[in-house]
């Protein structure tokens, strides 16, 4: 069956912005609307988690065409009054049920596409595409060339164009040759400190930060603690966790700097990591980070 994950963009952030009570209403009615389409396509709701849906249909056709339904349906029906953007993952094969639930690596994978989608986006696999019929190839085209987990070769990553004013964008990726084209998946989460750097992805999932020598980057500067910090995988995402005496202060993608003192923090997009000192204070011995979520389901 085709599994399809759809989750609100931004959704932190906006949370943030209208606070609980409005919050609570946009997941609700946007819940709702979900409900709604499910039976025009043969779809049905495994479950929800906060403000990000699980759902299954019968074939990859109806999986497309549901996904571009509820983009369609928030943009011109907004929950809660708060405009709203999704993005989504569809992966097409076999599951495992059980308890009304849904498992294996279709599952696996369609959570990896939701996490690659941008903005109002659907992201498909090159086997989903396969899977569909002539008219819907002609409203895909490749985004990335990556190597899913458990596999040995290549695949395609797709982007479903479900706006029909853009349909016509997608006739030359089809061109002998354009494979070569497709940017690779880099993915993980990149450390760099003075001239060293650290990849962490699904294979190496934990970095320990801090001045001594045993650390995976040993940070020069006596406001670091010996064992100062750690960097680990939790799930899809990454966390710094702090150990120290003095705190970790993070800058995220030019926002204003968080002081993690004894707890988590998450990391998304890009931005700056400085063991005991403020950025106030100018340090030098600064860590730098960038995040893509496209490795997890890499070899």
């Amino acid at each position: 069956m085709a599994v399809l994950f759809a989750d609100i963009s931004g959704s932190t952030r906006l949370f943030e912005s209208v606070g609980d009570a409005v919050a609570r209403r946009i997941e609700t009615e946007w819940l709702a609307q979900i409900r709604a389409l499910l039976p025009r396509f043969g779809g049905r709701l495994i479950k929800s988690v906060g403000d990000e849906v699980m759902c299954v249909f019968p074939s990859a056709d109806q999986g497309v065409l549901a996904a571009s339904a509820m983009h369609a349906e928030v943009t011109a029906n907004p929950p809660a009054g708060n405009a709203i953007a999704l993005h989504m993952g569809l992966h097409w094969g076999e599951v495992v049920e059980e308890d009304g639930d849904v498992f294996g690596d279709t599952v696996n994978i369609a959570a990896y596409l939701t996490d690659v989608a941008s903005r109002e986006q659907i992201a498909v696999t090159e086997h989903t595409f396969s899977k569909l019929s002539d008219p819907l190839k002609f409203v895909v085209r490749p985004v990335f060339r990556t190597i899913l987990k458990g596999q040995t070769t290549e695949v395609i990553i797709y982007h479903v164009l479900w706006r029909t004013d853009q349909a016509d964008l997608t006739d030359s990726y089809f061109a002998e040759g354009a494979k070569q084209l497709i940017p690779s998946d880099s993915g993980g989460l990149l450390l760099t400190y003075r001239d060293k750097w650290l990849h962490l992805n699904h294979q190496k999932t934990r970095a320990t930060l801090g001045r001594h020598s045993s650390c995976d980057l040993t940070i020069l500067d006596r406001t670091a603690s010996r064992q100062h910090a750690r960097i680990e995988l939790q799930s899809m995402s990454f966390y710094v966790v702090d150990e120290s005496v003095n705190g970790t202060f993070v800058i995220i993608d030019d926002k204003p700097e968080v002081h993690v003192l004894r707890r988590e923090l998450r990391l998304e997009g890009s931005g700056k990591i400085s063991l005991g000192n403020s950025f106030s204070r100018n340090p030098t011995e600064v860590i730098a980070f960038s995040r893509d979520r496209r490795s997890f389901y890499r070899n």
